[in-house]
């Protein structure tokens, strides 16, 4: 009777397993861990991922499906204005979803390298980000636009530097980590090195100019470097030479100066036409938005009285069409994914996959901080900045790296369940 039993157990386990993709278990083996994290099966290991945060992936989803409808909401006017005449009233839509495409194909690319490979090729991705960097600046290469270079056309897109650096800091910072943790405690050997290569980045970013760029970039490195373990002191301390940094930098800027006034006070009859243009107006939308909005579509602001409608401000169209409600939503959909990926991060740490772990930290501060600055900037809680709503706003090669970073945090995910279930990652 038990032998019974045991072979109906062990061909609903094959059936089953083989709908979802799971190794089958040979007879009188035993579910044991067996140390890195290898079950008894007869001396096989399990050969395969099995099994992604489905959640995680729906939530990414409804960011991109949203931020689909939104962007064509927000730029369906724009052919009006004589600057964009040109265009079809789908132009930015069609982009916006080739981006996505595109985005979902690399996406699918990356899920499929182990992190094993991305620890390999930290340091040559960090160079490469930086030689981009540097390319962007060369005329004829960089493509200018409203003063500032920072993208390089592909065609079918215009590809940004600055979004795969950020990217490229991460892999970078958290192999750093990794291979400094015998002397993480120590300024000079574990901190200055790390520092000096930000730094460089910071000084190529603010040629380009892109400010918000370096800013989301130095949180990112600082947050990983307090997650691998740098002690407190050490933290404050590269907090207090960052802010000096920025400090200076913006002292220094005349025109960044003046949007920090404009900051202060947007209704000002001297920053009201000025740098405090955009932020009035994006707060005069979301006043009209109320509570329930004025229904998708009605937006009155972004037919051509709220710049960057589509861009940096598409928060201040959701807040009009979609009220109080579109806001709130929008906010707890990004503070659950980011929470979901400093926690898959919290979990491959726990497993000692430490580099895996502060790569999907890394990702997490990226994604949650970079959204609170938007939006900060959409509801006049910070001064303005130019930085994109993550997963949301139109931009093909912010799209593209979004979609890459959530891939590979799917795949930590993934290699933390494989390991969790006795195979090796």
């Amino acid at each position: 009777m038990h032998r019974m039993t045991t072979q109906w157990a062990l061909t609903l386990h094959g059936l089953t397993g083989g709908w979802m993709g799971a190794q089958p278990v040979a007879e009188g083996a035993l579910p044991v861990n067996l140390g890195n994290y290898d079950y008894a099966r007869n001396g096989q290991t399990v050969g395969k991922l099995q099994g992604i945060d489905q959640v995680l992936v729906w939530v990414v989803v409804a960011l991109l499906m949203w931020g689909m409808v939104m962007v064509y909401s927000a730029s369906i006017a724009m052919p009006d204005n004589p600057k964009f005449a040109r265009y079809a009233q789908t132009h930015f839509l069609v982009r916006h979803v080739v981006s996505i495409a595109i985005g979902f194909a690399v996406a699918l690319l990356a899920f499929q390298v182990p992190m094993e490979t991305w620890e390999k090729m930290a340091r040559p991705l960090f160079v490469v980000s930086l030689l981009l960097l540097v390319a962007v600046l060369i005329p004829h290469v960089g493509k200018g636009v409203n003063g500032a270079r920072r993208w390089i056309s592909l065609g079918i897109m215009n590809f940004q530097p600055s979004e795969f650096a950020k990217l490229a800091v991460i892999i970078y910072a958290a192999d750093y980590m990794v291979r400094k943790m015998d002397v993480k405690e120590r300024f000079f050997r574990a901190v200055l090195p790390i520092g000096s290569a930000v730094a460089l980045a910071g000084i190529l970013l603010l040629a380009e100019p892109d400010m918000g760029a370096f800013l989301v970039i130095a949180i990112i490195a600082m947050g990983i470097l307090f997650l691998g373990g740098v002690n407190a002191r050490m933290f404050f301390l590269i907090l207090g030479v960052l802010v000096m940094i920025f400090a200076m930098i913006i002292m220094t800027s005349e025109w960044r100066r003046e949007r920090i006034f404009a900051y202060l006070d947007p209704w000002d009859l001297k920053h009201a036409l000025g740098k405090g243009y955009q932020l009035s107006h994006s707060l005069i939308a979301i006043g009209r938005g109320e509570i329930l909005g004025v229904g998708l579509g009605g937006s009155v602001e972004k037919l051509h009285w709220l710049p960057e409608a589509h861009t940096d401000f598409l928060l201040a169209v959701i807040g009009e069409e979609f009220g109080l409600v579109g806001v709130l939503s929008v906010i707890s959909l990004f503070m659950w994914l980011s929470r979901r990926i400093m926690v898959i991060g919290r979990q491959a740490i726990a497993l000692d996959r430490v580099f895996a772990g502060l790569v999907a930290q890394g990702v997490g501060i990226w994604i949650g901080f970079q959204s609170f600055i938007n939006m900060g900037v959409n509801l006049g809680a910070l001064p303005t900045k130019g930085l994109t709503l993550p997963l949301m706003s139109y931009g093909g090669s912010a799209i593209l790296l979004n979609m890459v970073a959530i891939a590979i945090v799917l795949r930590i995910d993934a290699e933390n369940k494989q390991m969790m279930r006795g195979g090796r990652a």
